[in-house]
């Protein structure tokens, strides 16, 4: 696997892909990144105007080249773009696009052994690699059929948008889209809008349309989300969240609670109580806090007003958890996405209950040797901070496999 050999093959062009084989390349491991769109951060190309990273232009750099200082503390969508572009120049990042892998198979003829036989968290150690004249072959568009002594699999947590199958959603007369598809407030001025989620995107897109023209914007709210300044006196909650990472669940909830009370306000008279479930427990379970970009102010000046959740759909109107019923001419679902593995990896054991990969960063599964995920968590520390450790994680421990 030296730059003459084989090369590890990387799926998806995204910042974890990217950097993944900037490390490789760095130890001399020739990677092949495989895009299926026709160009590199195409999720982030996807995504609305006004978003900017809520984690800090500091912590946020990918490995080898930092981000421009004239890109501001938060960086633009469109900065991001760049700077991934240049990233990719900036390495020699070999980028194949237009390829779309649908399926890894090994080539050796070894059974697979049960996943129930690896507990999730179970993993090989660190750099153990294929059995020697191993490899995965990838099943690309086209018919293709590659071959690599290592795969990372690098297509993004947020992959496939999910729009639930609310009873009724067939039968709504107005306009309903997911927010994958939402890109600025111009079309929906003078309009009646229902933002379904109260996520970091929910949350940012009710404040666009309330500042961008929307004649009425509502957000469904099922779990009261816990919501944090951006930053505070110039210091970046990211920073907090890296310093809190290896304390006790109890104590961050505990810190998380009274650095709440102090710095936000309470919104429960505008309908949005506080979050009952401790920051950090429920950050464990997935579910990171909303930095606020604006959607405190719109509730509490009344240009947003937090609702029910949703519950199905009926002669075109909205019902609520409630029993309320409302009319909105746009729905915009805020309902995150799927990973989109199981027709990838599914049949080789390696995925959870949830869909999400069972290891991940350097450890590889001991039914899937040399096959190595990044980019499938949401932590409270950044995620392109993480992704950049993992890259470096991954690149360690194919050389150690290949030595």
């Amino acid at each position: 696997m030296s730059e003459s050999g084989t090369p590890v093959h990387i799926l998806g062009a995204g910042p974890g892909g990217l950097a993944t084989a900037a490390a490789l390349r760095e130890r001399g491991i020739g990677a092949v990144v495989l895009e299926r769109t026709d160009a590199v951060g195409s999720s982030w190309r996807n995504h609305y105007d006004r978003l900017r990273l809520h984690t800090a232009r500091t912590h946020s750099a990918l490995p080898g080249l930092p981000i421009p200082r004239a890109y501001g503390r938060w960086v633009a969508r469109d900065d991001v773009v760049r700077y991934l572009e240049r990233y990719a120049a900036h390495h020699r990042i070999e980028v194949a696009t237009g390829v779309e892998v649908h399926r890894l198979e090994r080539s050796d003829s070894a059974e697979v052994p049960d996943s129930a036989e690896f507990p999730d968290g179970a993993g090989a150690p660190e750099g153990a690699g294929a059995p020697e004249g191993a490899q995965w072959v990838l099943h690309a568009n086209g018919g293709r059929r590659l071959t690599a002594p290592a795969v990372v699999v690098a297509t993004g947590y947020n992959h496939t948008p999910h729009l639930p199958s609310w009873p009724g959603r067939d039968s709504f007369t107005g306009e309903l889209l997911h927010a994958s598809r939402y890109r600025s407030p111009a079309p929906y001025a003078g309009r009646d809008v229902l933002v379904v989620g109260v996520g970091n995107t929910g949350a940012e897109i009710a404040a666009d349309l309330a500042e961008g023209g929307a004649g009425r914007v509502r957000i469904a709210v099922r779990t009261p989300p816990h919501i944090l300044r951006r930053s505070m006196l110039g210091w970046p909650s990211q920073r907090s969240a890296i310093l809190c990472r290896r304390l006790p669940v109890r104590l961050v909830d505990r810190m998380a609670a009274q650095l709440t009370k102090l710095s936000m306000p309470d919104l429960a008279p505008y309908g949005l109580p506080r979050a009952e479930a401790g920051l950090y427990t429920r950050a464990r379970q997935g579910s990171i806090p909303v930095l606020d970009a604006g959607l405190v102010d719109a509730v509490r000046q009344g240009k947003v007003e937090p609702v029910a959740a949703v519950e199905s759909f009926e002669d075109g109107k909205v019902l609520l958890a409630d029993g309320e019923t409302i009319s909105p001419e746009v729905v915009v679902a805020a309902t995150g996405y799927r990973r989109g593995l199981e027709d990838l990896v599914g049949h080789l054991g390696v995925l959870d209950s949830r869909g999400l990969p069972r290891v991940h960063g350097r450890r590889t599964h001991p039914a899937a040797p040399a096959l190595y995920f990044t980019g499938f968590t949401n932590p409270l520390s950044g995620n392109l901070r993480e992704l950049a450790l993992d890259a470096r994680r991954i690149a360690k421990a194919v050389a150690r496999a290949a030595r």
